[in-house]
């Protein structure tokens, strides 16, 4: 996995269109009219009508309360891991060599097969935490390992020349130029660790979750209730990759004021 840095990304590259938007949902809508099996595939329009029929009820609140709780935990736990054991295996060549396998282990091994062994080992109710987790950390992993090593070599000959304290060159140099691998890593990782998350509860089918009614939903052949929670899934994904990329760039601000 190669690391993904902001620097990559081209202006305006990244954002969506309103008119790019409503010329898909014509293009689904005429497919289904053509189609004309809902079973087979609906409009959207009866996709927005089943997710507003949803909305007011309080299991589906409990749903994705129950689903986000875990696998934005799993999210959060692989971000300050990853995050820790990147700066290790930057001080340390053992340390790197010593991660190499599993990291490597954790990339090439399937989502299904992680899943399958992890129910081994727990409750299909943490499943997802453990999936999420597992998806994201290779990713935040290389990526701030990537920053640390491109950290501009002329600001840590001066840091060495004013004799400033690790903490300092920590606080000015090292955060200021990792963040933006930082951040772009959790960019990532926030949309894998909602597919991944959802895939495992697909599996397992913990109760109470999205996943278990996404599986409901196929197993009933309503498939206007199972697009309406894949759209439930994707907006809850881009979300929550808003408000914490938000904080991100808030709290790297504040570090720039300083």
């Amino acid at each position: 996995m190669t690391s993904i840095s902001a620097d990559k990304k081209k202006k305006g590259g990244g954002k969506i269109r309103l008119w790019a938007v409503l010329f898909w949902l014509l293009v689904w809508q005429g497919a289904s009219m053509a189609i004309g099996q809902e079973i087979l595939l609906v409009s959207p329009v009866s996709v927005i009508k089943k997710l507003f029929e949803l909305i007011p009820t309080g299991e589906f609140w409990s749903s994705i309360l129950f689903s986000a709780a875990r696998i934005l935990g799993g999210f959060l736990l692989a971000a300050g891991l990853g995050a820790l054991l990147a700066a290790l295996a930057a001080k340390s060549k053992r340390a790197e060599e010593l991660l190499a396998p599993a990291v490597l282990t954790i990339k090439a091994v399937p989502v299904a097969s992680f899943i399958i062994l992890v129910l081994i080992w727990i409750s299909s109710r943490n499943l997802s935490v453990c999936i999420s987790f597992l998806m994201v950390f290779p990713v935040i992993y290389t990526n701030t390992l990537n920053g640390i090593r491109r950290t501009d070599r002329e600001l840590l000959e001066m840091a060495g020349v004013f004799r400033m304290s690790s903490w300092a060159k920590l606080w000015y140099i090292y955060i200021p130029q990792v963040m933006p691998y930082f951040r772009a890593g959790c960019s990532v990782g926030l949309g894998l660790c909602w597919k991944a998350g959802t895939a495992a509860e697909v599996i397992g089918i913990p109760d109470h979750s999205i996943g278990e009614k996404l599986y409901n939903a196929k197993v009933y052949l309503n498939t206007s209730e199972l697009f309406a929670w894949t759209l439930v899934i994707v907006l809850a994904s881009l979300l929550f990759e808003k408000i914490f990329l938000a904080v991100l760039d808030g709290l790297t601000a504040k570090l720039e004021r300083m």
